[in-house]
């Protein structure tokens, strides 16, 4: 590894730590400019029927009569030492709840991130290879409609078509409820039922994945279809495309395994975007089809005010946005030799 790639790996942490911390205090004030009464917060961890006192000695236990900037320091450095806060409302740490649910979106949005993926390089290699043709035409209109659509409206048609009018699939839900659950090896129950041989588990799993997976992947392959095929139809004019139609290769080959190839390079970092955007939109489609993750986990945290939670998993999606963008920068320069690192 070069200095240059050191150096870089360096500075980006540092933008991170600095990201992070102005998220931390963007949340802080947004939620404070909806409760901006500290009772109203402490009233969380007391119930409905706390008296005034009760409310006031809670308030001053968890800090939140401090000025707003002594509660941001106080929380920045619990954070630091690992200590995400206690969630008011399931009185357990935040960081536990996060543990729960955060595996449970990777096990949706991984997958509809490779599928997207996939997806989005074999329809814009098809909207390139047949240019300005109706197959062209008709791959163009079906990402659009996907891409402008919103996630609950694409989640919403695949489960009154697929799941309610042909019945093929669940409509909502995790797991079926009267299955036992496998003994937790792993954060993720799809990889517990597997290494304990629960199949009917497993497959009840997967069975309940479906539809979210496809909805995600579904409102986000778009921009992967748009950037390939512009990036198809620059590279199809190239000096080495046209040198592999001299040597006599097909076009399918050419297309498919020389133009392709090259023009997948640009769209690294794009999927690292993809990721965080697939995130987002898992928040309202967990939400549509009750697949408790931690798109659900934060929709419940709004609705409720859990302001621990809120500030918790906000911090937890953050990095995870931000390693997936610092690994793609890296890969696009290891993978395409003409990109330099530079200062």
């Amino acid at each position: 590894m070069s200095i240059n790639i050191i150096f870089f790996i360096i500075r980006r942490i540092i933008n991170a730590f600095v990201t992070l911390l102005l998220l931390i205090i963007i949340v802080f004030i947004m939620i404070h400019v909806i409760a901006p009464n500290p009772l109203a917060l402490a009233r969380l961890y007391t119930g409905p029927h706390a008296t005034y006192s009760e409310l006031e000695q809670v308030a001053k236990e968890y800090g939140l009569d401090k000025p707003l900037y002594v509660q941001i320091v106080n929380y920045i450095i619990n954070v630091l030492h690992g200590n995400f806060g206690i969630d008011p409302v399931y009185k357990v740490p935040v960081i536990d709840l996060i543990g729960k649910y955060l595996p449970r979106t990777l096990e949706l949005v991984i997958p509809a991130t490779i599928l997207s993926v996939i997806i989005g390089l074999v329809t814009g290699a098809i909207a390139a290879s047949n240019r300005n043709n109706p197959i062209d035409y008709l791959v163009r209109g079906v990402y659009l409609v996907t891409w402008a659509s919103p996630p609950f409206f694409v989640a919403t048609i695949l489960q009154l078509v697929i799941a309610y009018y042909l019945r093929l699939l669940p409509p909502t839900g995790t797991v079926n409820p009267t299955l036992s659950p496998p003994k937790s090896i792993t954060p993720f129950p799809l990889v517990n039922a597997m290494i304990t041989g629960n199949w009917p588990y497993f497959f009840s799993l997967l069975h309940h994945m479906i539809l979210p997976t496809v909805a995600i992947a579904l409102v986000t392959f778009g921009i992967i279809t748009r950037i390939a095929r512009a990036s198809m139809l620059d590279y199809m004019e190239s000096d080495f495309a046209r040198l592999s139609f001299m040597k006599g290769l097909s076009r399918r080959r050419v297309v498919y395994g020389v133009v392709l190839r090259n023009a997948s390079i640009p769209l690294v970092t794009l999927i690292a975007l993809l990721f965080g955007y697939s995130v987002a939109g898992a928040v309202v489609i967990e939400d549509v089809f009750q697949y408790h993750g931690m798109g659900y986990f934060i929709t419940q945290a709004i609705e409720g005010l859990d302001y621990t939670s809120i500030l918790g998993t906000t911090l937890i999606v953050g990095i995870s946005i931000i390693i997936a963008n610092l690994i793609a920068d890296i890969l696009y320069g290891i993978l395409d030799p003409r990109v330099r690192i530079i200062e």
